[in-house]
């Protein structure tokens, strides 16, 4: 079948191997990422189909959504066969999936386990190619009050403020807040920064009796937990 596709165009290919025919035949968790792709991008190249370029597009990201949703519309558009609508159409549909899981989080506004802490960072964590330190602001019951970016950083780091980050728990009203930054290059053991700026928080948080209950590191779709692991 493999063979056939690549030297048939989509039009003459059987009904349930067109990417769109198959979806409505077959329902969508029926389809591969590059058929999916294909249907957004609706056409190929001279001498690709539209399977085979999105299949040229997913292998340039190792085949991994987290790394495709990384490209700029100006990256994409290097691809043989993808103009800027088709670009735009790919960079819209990926944000639209991050948006939905941020939707999908924020129904779950009650934080009991680090997995549940995970999955509100997640969507703004996963894609970004570059470190940003996070605080989630709890009320008493640990109900999210707010989600807050406190700091940016470059590939190797970002540098946060133990005093703004206590500023912006007190002005939210937090009785409890939750630490995280993401590390892109996929690694989840902490450095010996990580876990002294931890001390040094869950230190400045006893003093005005706002507890750190946890901080997480995120790397690619796994985290690390220092409740977890005891380091808090």
């Amino acid at each position: 079948m493999e063979n056939y596709q690549k030297r048939t165009p989509i039009t003459q290919w059987a009904e349930d191997d067109k990417p769109r025919e198959k979806l409505l035949l077959k329902g969508k968790a029926s389809l591969s990422d590059a058929e999916l792709l294909a249907i957004l991008i609706r056409s190929g190249s001279k001498r690709e189909s539209a399977v085979d370029l999105s299949k040229s597009i997913l292998h340039e990201s190792s085949d991994n959504l987290i790394e495709l949703s990384r490209k700029s519309v100006h990256e994409l558009m290097k691809f043989s066969g993808v103009g800027e609508a088709k670009a735009l159409s790919i960079v819209a549909a990926l944000e639209l999936g991050k948006r939905r899981r941020n939707a999908e989080a924020l129904e779950k506004p009650v934080i009991t386990t680090s997995k549940d802490a995970f999955e509100r960072f997640y969507a703004g964590a996963s894609d970004l190619n570059y470190e940003q330190f996070w605080v989630m602001m709890l009320d008493q019951a640990n109900k999210v009050l707010r989600v807050l970016s406190v700091s940016e950083g470059g590939l190797t780091g970002t540098v946060a403020d133990p005093k703004k980050i206590f500023k912006q728990a007190i002005e939210n009203g937090a009785c409890n807040i939750i630490l995280c930054h993401n590390h892109p290059s996929g690694q989840l053991k902490p450095s010996d920064a990580d876990i002294r700026l931890t001390k040094k928080m869950v230190q400045s948080g006893e003093l005005i009796e706002i507890k750190v209950l946890d901080h997480l590191i995120i790397g690619g779709d796994s985290y690390y937990s220092f409740a977890d692991n005891g380091l808090i």
